[in-house]
Order: C-alpha cells, then structure tokens, then sequence
C-alpha cells in the first residue's frame, strides 16, 4: 500500500527514497538460510542487493564506473558459487535492488546520491567484515 506524504512533513525526494527501500524488504530478503550455508551468506545476499541498486543508481546519477557493477557482480559469483540454486538466489537479490530503485527513480535527485553513498558504504563495510573475519 503506497501513502501520501503529508506535504509539510517529508520532501517529495524522502518520500521516494523509503517507496525504494520498502521495496527492498520483500519476503524474498526473509528467506531462511540452509544450515550448511557459510555463516556469512546472509552478509553477500545482502552485499548482492547493494551491487543491483548501485547498478541502477550509478548510471542514473552520471557516475561511470569502470568495471560496471553487473560485471563485478559477475565476479563475485564466479568466485563465490559453485551451486546453481545459490547462485540463483544471488542474482535474485542483485535484481531485487536494481528494481527497488528503477520503480522509484527516473532521474537522478538528492535522495538518490544519499541512498547511493550509503549503498557503497555499507558494501565496503560488508567486505571489510566478512575479509577480515572469514578470509583466507
């Protein structure tokens, strides 16, 4: 269920950021993790998501990235997946955040660069974690 915003409570721009964010929090994101699962997959599932939206957000706001995050992401599931189904879920979860943020987004505005520095942000701090603390 979409609502209006109170026009003297949000800006129209807030108001399109939490529509993108909502749209992020599906019954896909709450799918339980296999027990044989590395302890950190719910952490690249996550990072997995951040790699779609940025592949949205990136281009919409003229920021050229050299390589494009759906190569990076390429890379990260050939090094990263060896099972099919997994791998599935994966690109499930990278397509989640690229459409979370193309139902939201058109054209580039301030709520759009927030969301992305706060995406690589988070995705740094995901690589940070799970190099330092399962690394080999």
């Amino acid at each position: 269920m979409i609502t209006k915003c109170p026009r003297f409570a949000l800006k129209r721009t807030a108001c399109a950021a939490v529509l993108a964010l909502s749209c992020l929090v599906t019954p896909a994101a709450a799918q339980s993790i296999s027990a044989d699962a590395p302890p950190y997959e719910q952490q690249l599932m996550r990072l997995s998501e951040i790699f779609g939206a940025l592949h949205f957000l990136r281009p919409l706001c003229d920021q050229p990235d050299t390589p494009p995050w759906r190569d990076r992401m390429e890379d990260f599931l050939d090094a990263e997946t060896l099972d099919e189904n997994r791998r599935r879920r994966f690109i499930e979860r990278f397509n989640q955040g690229y459409r979370g943020f193309s139902v939201a987004y058109k054209e580039c505005t301030d709520a759009a660069r927030i969301a992305m520095g706060q995406y690589l942000s988070e995705g740094e701090t995901i690589i940070t974690d799970v190099t330092s603390r399962y690394g080999r």
